[in-house]
């Protein structure tokens, strides 16, 4: 068990080893620094169902070894240390749930596999790090994944099953007393954002966004009014890049956020945006009203 001492405390709940990295890094990064708060990062499977960009390791892959999965779990333990998150952990222990692919694919019904996961009984394993913890926010997915992954999905229904959970007094006594989390939030992507990312790419040969010139036609992001809140965590996107580089089995060195960097400077790469889907909004700034704080409004002795 975890001594906890901050005031201010928030778990992230992703799929694979990179997601951290990829789509709250700077978030993270920022929490992490902060003398009084306490960042709790629990992923859901080990990514065996990964792609491997490393030619020297394409072996590791589901296709031959079938070891990619002891290796991301290096990468992520990596990735962390560059973030600042002591506090990592594997749902239910490292093993206990596996990649599940790509929709579609067989590996939708491995016998471990995350997607095929009974909710409940994945939830009881984050219920308890919940009352253990016992964080004010809670960040994960929304309804589809983000993109649609089988295990994205997942992660976002056992968060909300848990977040249920944690403060039934009825449900498993031995986990822990009850807790109520104050936030709970979403990741999102603005469209607004992606748009800029066209035009900024638009003249590049490294164009992660070739042949597409419209934001909706993208499976994921959102109008700038639905968002609620904006983390801009200047400063730390150094952080997030050397994260991103520990994960090199799944992000190749040409990826764009790399361009993007180079193009602009780290910090282009640390703004991230969320939606509040329950409890208090706290204050908003700026045009759109959004809160800089995911505890915005949050009392720090909310136990």
């Amino acid at each position: 068990m975890t001594e906890i001492s901050a005031g201010y405390r928030v778990v992230f709940v992703h799929a694979h080893p990179d997601d951290e990295t990829v789509g709250t890094g700077a978030t993270i990064a920022h929490y992490a620094h902060r003398d009084d708060t306490h960042v709790t990062l629990v992923t859901c499977t080990l990514g065996e169902e990964g792609e491997v960009h490393v030619p020297e390791l394409a072996k590791l892959a589901v296709t031959d070894a079938d070891q990619l999965g002891g290796y991301r779990l290096v990468e992520w333990q990596r990735a962390c240390d560059r973030l600042g998150v002591t506090d990592r952990r594997m749902l239910g222990g490292i093993g206990t749930w596996r990649d599940s692919g790509m929709m579609g694919l067989p590996a939708n019904d491995h016998p471990r596999a995350f997607w095929g996961a009974d909710v409940d009984t994945a939830a009881a394993d984050l219920v308890a790090v919940l009352r253990e913890v016992r964080p004010q926010v809670l960040v994960t997915y929304d309804p589809d994944g983000f993109y649609g992954h089988p295990d994205h999905i997942q992660a976002h229904r056992v968060s909300v099953a848990a977040v249920r959970l944690a403060a039934d007094e009825q449900f498993r006594p031995d986990l822990g007393a009850p807790h109520r989390v104050a936030k709970f939030y979403w990741t999102t992507v603005l469209k607004s954002s992606l748009a800029e990312g066209f035009e900024a790419f638009k003249e590049s040969q490294d164009n992660p966004f070739a042949g597409i010139t419209d934001p909706d036609d993208l499976p994921f992001g959102v109008n700038d009014d639905e968002a609620t809140t904006q983390i801009v965590a200047t400063g730390y996107g150094d952080h997030k890049l050397a994260a991103l580089r520990e994960h090199a089995t799944q992000v190749p060195p040409d990826n764009w956020v790399y361009v993007l960097a180079a193009k602009l400077g780290a910090d282009a790469v640390t703004t991230e945006h969320y939606i509040l889907v329950d409890g208090e909004r706290g204050k908003g700034f700026g045009t759109h009203n959004w809160e800089n704080d995911l505890f915005a409004g949050v009392d720090r002795h909310h136990t």
